[in-house]
């Protein structure tokens, strides 16, 4: 259970993380003040466009679809980036550079929340309530900490719920639209292995930064062209001694513009393989020219390299017995007495085992884990996977049985074992941190492309500030 938290709050801060990578996945903004019929033209020139001034306060600033989004907005956009580039001590671009990476990071983030709001994508109060929670634990804060240090830095707590909100929303939309399409075969699994192993002995990990000059969808020949001329200027300029993070940060489309390009360390085989040809053909501190990828223009930077770490043989038996378990827990709080607790798992035990609830039901109605939007499914579990007492209560049953009251570091519990398992446990592992690495290296080239197309479908209009 400790492993499946700690996965869990890992997974919604990465979630979390999603909205900066989500919102700024898109192609180059239409210059202010250019209205266009359809969908918004992309600049086409080098000299990213001027941004208006900010005389009037909360005006429309650009309209996406049938919402608006304002100047003040924007402002507020701005100066998040602003601080956070400041506390990561990054040389901001020209404010009008930043201004229109802040505005076209929220055009792409308003057209994904619609098209989650037309696909039903909602999160509830209750389950916005739990992930709020599971975020100040996280942080190890309590809820009330996590409040004030939102209104602490600006924000109304109401803002940040609706934040947290969206990028939920935004997250189990790109589940649905980009994650649960890519396929990993089988063969595509063993050809990755037998190329890993031929490596292994010549493995290194690569420290690379990005400037990304996107190609809208349906792209004329003069757009690419335009395009192709602002990413040779690009490195022209960085040729004769520019500073990579400023100018990624002013010119790059990529969803880490604003964190100067910074992709940080990465596996060369987890890249395309013509990105990492490129790389390999670098020294630290060099930067690649112009690359051409399906989605635009490509230059990185190597950083630097290092060796990888080689996994040690683990001594012990191969095979080990998972379990598929279920639970539902409960905590004790000043509002729910040890013994209150007890009480209602006692309870629902019973239910389950005279057959008139379901241990999946009652955990969706009542557990107080991160699991319970499961039906308190924590997963396939390993002995190491949990804390002792789940284990040694797991241990004592029969597939379909349900434990006691078991007391454990996170509160009280019911078990249900579903079923087991004798896997070959390094094989296994060995295909699913492959399956992983080809997962996310598929990922990031079909994210790249979806946010682009959602993008580009939406109807943008720029306004001229009064």
């Amino acid at each position: 259970m400790r492993t499946t938290q700690i996965k869990l709050a890992a997974a919604l801060l990465c979630a979390i993380a999603a909205n900066d990578v989500l919102a700024q996945a898109a192609k180059p903004a239409a210059k202010p003040g250019a209205a266009a019929p359809a969908a918004a033209k992309p600049s086409t020139g080098f000299l990213p466009p001027a941004a208006s001034s900010a005389h009037v306060i909360d005006s429309v600033y650009v309209i996406v679809n049938d919402e608006v989004i304002t100047n003040r907005e924007v402002d507020r956009r701005v100066n998040e980036y602003t601080q956070r580039a400041r506390a990561a001590n990054m040389q901001l671009p020209a404010p009008e550079d930043l201004r229109r990476q802040a505005v076209e990071a929220m055009i792409s983030e308003r057209a994904q929340l619609q098209l989650a709001k037309e696909m039903g994508v909602r999160v509830s109060d209750t389950e916005l309530d739990r992930a709020i929670g599971r975020i100040a634990e996280s942080q190890k804060m309590s809820v009330q900490e996590l409040r004030n240090q939102a209104e602490k830095e600006g924000m109304s707590y109401a803002g940040f719920r609706e934040q947290i909100r969206n990028e939920i929303m935004m997250s189990r939309l790109t589940d649905h639209e980009v994650d649960s399409k890519i396929q990993v075969s089988e063969a595509e699994i063993d050809t990755y292995l037998a190329a890993e192993k031929a490596a292994a002995a010549e493995r290194v990990e690569m420290d690379i930064a990005q400037i990304m000059v996107r190609i809208p969808e349906n792209a004329s020949p003069e757009q690419i062209a335009a395009r192709k001329a602002r990413a040779d200027e690009v490195a022209r300029q960085l040729r004769t001694g520019a500073d990579f993070a400023k100018m990624a940060a002013t010119y790059s489309d990529a969803p880490d513009a604003l964190k100067g390009g910074a992709i940080g360390w990465r596996d060369p085989a987890s890249l395309p393989t013509p990105i990492a040809n490129e790389l390999r053909k670098l020294k630290p501190g060099q930067s690649t020219q112009v690359i051409r990828a399906n989605f635009g223009f490509l230059i990185l930077k190597l950083n630097d390299v290092r060796k990888q770490a080689t996994e040690q043989a683990q001594a012990g038996p191969a095979a080990v017995t998972q379990t598929h378990a279920r639970h539902i827990m409960l905590k004790v709080t000043p509002t729910l007495t040890e013994a209150d607790a007890r009480k209602r798992l006692a309870e629902y035990k019973a239910k389950i085992d005279s057959k008139q609830a379901t241990m999946e039901d009652l955990a969706r109605q009542f557990s107080q884990d991160s699991s319970a939007s499961k039906g308190g499914d924590m997963g396939w579990l390993e002995p190491e996977d949990t804390v002792p007492e789940l284990t040694t209560a797991m241990d004592a049953l029969q597939p379909g049985q349900v434990s006691d009251v078991v007391k454990s570091p996170f509160g009280l519990h019911i078990v249900q074992v579903i079923e087991r398992k004798t896997q070959d446990a390094a094989k296994e592992r060995e295909r699913t941190v492959a399956r992983q690495v080809l997962t996310e290296r598929k990922r990031g080239e079909a994210l790249e492309d979806w946010a682009r197309q959602v993008r580009d479908r939406a109807y943008v209009e720029f306004r001229e500030e009064q």
